[in-house]
């Protein structure tokens, strides 16, 4: 289960058009940025950016999962986009990547760091949920599936 507000609907974007990783992370820095006045687009984007310099990101089976620490922000927070187009990632799987989360957490929160990306990871190894999210019809449908309330079967939003 992600902490409460972790994840919300204004940092949802679906069909998302864009045409490399470089561009899925502005998109992501915008999302995670938006509704925090402490966030600048710009700094974010250069922290997931040098993140991805030290390993990619790219999870396999189509799924991104971009993260970064960073000293202002003052509690973790996701985005999600799903891509129009799956983009070149530099996936271990060398699969195109079409869903996306990135994650922000405050500098000195490691071990959070550690339990959100191992609860991400689980959550994206579920090829069901993968597909329910592929085939969600909006944003509040997808935000119901990382979440992981209510019955996914039922989430057509």
């Amino acid at each position: 289960m992600l902490p409460d507000g972790f994840i919300v609907a204004e940092r949802i974007a679906t069909d998302v058009d864009v045409g490399s990783k470089k561009r899925a992370l502005e998109k992501l820095a915008s999302l995670l940025a938006k509704g925090d006045p402490g966030l600048i687009k710009g700094a974010v984007f250069d922290r997931l950016l040098d993140r991805e310099r030290l390993g990619g990101t790219g999870l396999g089976h189509g799924i991104a999962l971009p993260h970064a620490r960073m000293p202002e922000a003052t509690e973790a927070r996701g985005a999600f986009i799903r891509l129009e187009h799956g983009i070149d990632y530099d996936a271990i799987d060398g699969r195109p990547v079409d869903l996306a989360l990135a994650m922000l957490v405050p500098a000195e929160a490691t071990e959070e760091h550690l339990q959100l990306l191992a609860s991400l990871a689980h959550l994206f190894n579920d090829e069901k949920v993968c597909e329910q999210l592929r085939n969600a019809k909006s944003p509040d449908a997808i935000l119901t599936l990382l979440n992981g309330a209510g019955d996914p079967d039922t989430i057509r939003q």
